[in-house]
C-alpha cells in the first residue's frame, strides 16, 4: 500500500516562509495529480493547492501568490513552498494523492505566531 510521509512543518513568525515536502512510498506523482489540504483547530480541512500531471497549478484565492507547489518525479515527492506566511495559514497540512480511491498522508503541524 502507498504511503504518504509529510514532513518540513514547523513554528514561524509572520512573514517567514516554510517547505513542506511530501515524499511517497511508490512513484505515484508521475501518474496522478497531488496536492495539499489544511486543517485549522475547529474548522474542516481545505484545498490549497494542486498539481496536475501536467505540472498545471491551481491555487486556493488566499495562498495565491504566497505558496508555490512542485513536485520532483524522480524522487517521489511532492513540495509546498510557502512564503508571507500569516497566521491564518496556521494548521496541519496533508498531501494527497489523486487516485481511485485517493491517498492522504499524517499530516504535518505549522504553526505562524510571533
Amino acid at each position: 500500500q502507498v504511503q504518504l510521509v509529510e514532513s518540513g512543518g514547523g513554528l514561524v513568525q509572520p512573514g517567514g516562509s516554510l517547505r513542506l515536502s511530501c515524499a511517497a512510498s511508490e512513484s505515484i506523482f508521475a501518474i496522478y495529480a497531488a496536492g495539499w489540504y489544511r486543517q485549522a483547530p475547529g474548522k474542516p480541512r481545505e484545498w490549497v493547492a494542486t498539481v496536475t500531471t501536467g505540472d498545471s497549478e491551481n491555487y486556493a484565492s488566499s495562498v495565491k501568490g504566497r505558496f508555490t507547489i512542485s513536485r520532483d518525479n524522480v524522487k517521489n515527492t511532492v513540495y509546498l513552498q510557502m512564503n508571507s506566511l500569516k497566521p491564518d495559514d496556521t494548521g496541519i497540512y496533508y498531501c494527497h494523492a489523486d487516485t481511485f480511491l485517493g491517498i492522504w498522508g499524517q499530516g504535518t503541524q505549522v504553526t505562524v505566531s510571533s
